[in-house]
Parts: structure tokens; sequence; C-alpha cells
């Protein structure tokens, strides 16, 4: 397991984290990663788009004129394509975008971007938020200590962290997220990803300057479900 320095709210030592090497040892394969990031942005699309065909726009019941005699091409409606304000010819029309990708293609794309940020040593982890209340002054205050200035910092919340989500989600550099809602698109798009040991995904032993605490949280496979 690779250890990495566990940090405090103001960017001091609290001790030492061991990341579990599966989740955070895997070999990224990039094509899974793209095909998984590519569908997640495909089901993103509204796809309500609509134009009107020629059936679809009002009038042009009438025939404009006679079929022969005149000296003009032969029409049957004013609202064929070819007229101005006729129906649009193969136009876009509501559809689905969302493509169906397996749950363990979905796990390695995850884990292959946790891995990836791991390994370039973009993975930081403190020990606990101490906000009693949403302050966005607070969360500056803790980037700045942790050194994350200037990059886009992925913070992974708990279930019970409120105050921790109402707190960052006004900084345009930082991006709260639920740890049940962990994607490989957000940790890709991110410079770093900031834990916390509840919220660090595997088995890992911590050990700070008391005592070594063992921590088992919620499965990756979960959030990345």
């Amino acid at each position: 397991m690779a250890s990495i320095a566990l940090k405090n709210q103001t960017g001091g030592d609290a001790g030492t984290v061991e990341l579990d090497d599966a989740i955070f040892g895997v070999q990224p394969n990039v094509p899974v990663m793209h095909q998984v990031v590519t569908a997640q942005l495909a089901g993103a699309r509204a796809g309500t788009q609509s134009t009107k065909t020629r059936a679809e726009v009002r009038g042009g019941g009438a025939k404009p004129w006679k079929q022969k005699g005149t000296g003009r091409a032969r029409q049957g409606s004013t609202r064929a394509p070819h007229w101005v304000g006729g129906g649009v010819a193969l136009g876009p029309k509501p559809r689905s975008y969302a493509q169906k990708t397996p749950k363990k293609m979905v796990r390695l794309a995850l884990l292959g971007a946790l891995s990836d940020r791991a390994s370039e040593g973009n993975v930081v982890v403190i020990d606990r938020w101490d906000l009693e209340k949403p302050s966005t002054r607070a969360a500056k205050a803790a980037i700045k200590g942790l050194g994350l200035e200037n990059k886009k910092v992925l913070v992974v919340c708990g279930p019970d962290e409120l105050n921790v989500a109402l707190s960052f989600r006004n900084l345009p550099e930082c991006h709260p997220i639920l740890a049940t809602e962990l994607n490989t698109y957000d940790v890709l798009v991110s410079d770093v990803v900031l834990f916390t040991r509840d919220t660090l995904p595997g088995t890992t032993t911590t050990t700070t300057t008391n005592t070594p605490v063992a921590v088992s949280t919620t499965e990756t496979e979960e959030a990345g479900a």
C-alpha cells in the first residue's frame, strides 16, 4: 500500500494513511475511461431539440397553382421543405443520447482515474472537517492551508457533511460531491481529489499522532454504479 501524509483542516500533519492498492494502485485503462466518460457526457445531453416536418407545419393544404399550363414548375404544397415557411427535411427530433455501460467497465474506469491521481500525488486526505456551520471563508482558508490554491479540487463529502458541501460550492475552483456519487469524469477534470478518512474508499490503515486506527469505508463499486 502507498502511504501518504494525513492532514488536518488547516494543512498541518496529522499522521499518515495508506491507500488501498486495489483502488489506488490499478493500471489506468485509457480506452475504457474514454468510453465511460463519453457515455456519461452523452447521458447528460437533454435531447429535446425538435423541428417540424412538412406534415406538422400549419397551412399548405391547397395546391399553389394548377399542374400544367402556367410555365412554372409543378408544386403540390407551399409547406414543402424548399419553400419559405415550409417544413424541415431530416431535422432533429427529441431523442435520448444515453449509452449503456457495463458496471464492471464503470468501476474499472473509476479505479483507473483514482489510481492516476494517486500516482501523481494528487490525492489528499484529511482527518475530518470541523465546520459547525456553512462558511465559504473557512473553506477558502482550508484550501489555502492545504496548498491547493489555483487548482481544481474535487471535495468528496460524506452523507452527513452538508455544511462542507455548502461551504465549498461557492468556490469556483472547488466541486463538492457525495462519496456515493464519485465518478470518472469528475475525477479526471479535477486536479486534486480531497477525501476525509471516512470518505476514503477501500480498507485503509491510518496512523495518527496517537494510535493506529483501521478505517473501512464504502466500496468504490457503489460510487461508480
